[in-house]
């Protein structure tokens, strides 16, 4: 039987809907969490980064409005530090990489399916 994992989405946008239905057609258990009604703490994001093996950069949504606006890419080449970037993330959902799917051992970051069906499958 599937594990049930942790499926934070942004219910408008089309990739975690997407993403849902993929879930819901492999018969995958989920909790689901609001990204911005329920954003994510920095101390969960830190587990996360911890657990994914990925780094911070990729847990930004580089094609939203909001990294644009925060001159997030010039920040990157400037050093903003690990902490500063948590906060960032922890204070604005908007900023968050979506679909996140959070398991014991895995965290997932976007809807990429062959790793989806890799990990989840």
């Amino acid at each position: 039987m599937a594990q049930d994992v942790l499926f934070i989405e942004y219910p408008k946008c089309s990739t975690c809907r997407k993403a849902k239905k993929w879930l819901d057609e492999q018969g995958i258990a989920y909790t689901d969490r609001h990204i911005v009604e329920n954003n994510p703490s920095a101390d969960e994001l830190r587990a996360w980064i911890a657990t994914s093996g990925l780094p911070i950069r990729r847990f930004f949504n580089t094609s939203g409005m909001k990294y644009r606006e925060l001159g997030m890419k010039d920040r990157f080449a400037a050093g903003i530090t690990e902490d500063e970037c948590l906060e960032l993330l922890s204070h604005d959902g908007m900023l968050v990489k979506r679909p996140l799917v959070v398991g014991d051992d895995f965290v997932l970051v976007g809807f990429k399916q062959a790793e989806w069906e890799q990990r989840l499958g």
